[in-house]
């Protein structure tokens, strides 16, 4: 079954915005802060909203839905599966703590392991990246469609190079990686901005050696893959795949 990506993408794009609105809000209530830190946290309480608004906007499409906050699937039911949608209704949890605006919706269709469609909205900027397999990538911001350009095949010798890096978690592995680069300059955000960043060319390549889950990169591993650059597993090189029955991601790079 060959299913058309381009038609599924409104509705995708339509659940990530609709989604961003339950977020706000939450973001923008003025319990926020005393709420934090109980049961019923507005944290908890966007994750929830958004993650059910998801859910009821994309079960028209009759494709399964595997999201961080939804319940827990097999591997022996979800390894049938030749489509589904990847959801995670608030990427970035400590930046919406911290109040920072750098957290993100996500939403992908996953076929046999491959991210084919992809979306990444910003609920506070409003921005939205999305993409699907074969058709580019693109920005809709201030009401306006970007189409994204497409990156040139990265030399890790260039000097100058702008890293995604954490500056205040930074692994030894991490730090390697930097050490080995001339004149690296590191740029940072939170949540699945840091793929953004390299899918608008402002950043050139992104060192994760550090735990994610796959619904944490799938949405926005589309969008990357439509600008010409991969998404690889640290040591083989290997692409990233989704839908393993352990769904915590390798460490990769992205360039």
């Amino acid at each position: 079954m060959k299913l058309n990506y381009q038609s599924l993408l409104p509705l995708a794009i339509t659940a990530a915005e609709k989604a961003s609105e339950e977020i706000l809000k939450v973001y923008h209530s003025g319990d926020f802060q005393s709420e934090a830190k109980g049961d019923k946290s507005p944290l908890t309480l966007a994750d929830k909203n958004a993650h059910h608004r998801i859910a009821s906007i994309l079960q028209s499409s009759n494709l399964p839905i595997l999201s961080e906050e939804g319940k827990t699937i097999s591997y022996a039911e979800r390894s049938n599966w030749e489509y589904f949608w990847m959801v995670d209704p608030l990427d970035g949890t400590k930046e919406f703590i911290k109040r920072n605006d750098e957290f993100t919706v996500n939403i992908a269709l996953i076929h046999q392991g491959i991210p084919v469609l992809g979306v990444v909205a910003v609920p506070v900027t409003g921005d939205v990246y999305y993409a699907t397999a074969g058709e580019g990538a693109f920005l809709k911001r201030a009401g306006k469609e970007i189409k994204l350009s497409r990156r040139t095949p990265l030399d890790l010798k260039r000097a100058g190079l702008r890293v995604v890096a954490s500056r205040s978690h930074m692994n030894p592995e991490t730090q390697d990686f930097i050490d080995s680069l001339t004149d690296a300059v590191l740029v940072s955000a939170g949540s699945s901005l840091k793929f953004m960043l390299l899918a608008e060319g402002k950043a050139d390549v992104y060192p994760r050696y550090a735990p994610t889950m796959e619904w944490d990169t799938a949405a926005a591993h589309a969008v990357i893959t439509e600008v010409g650059m991969q998404v690889t597993e640290y040591g083989t090189g290997n692409p990233l795949i989704y839908n393993k029955e352990n769904l915590l991601n390798p460490y990769f790079l992205v360039k």
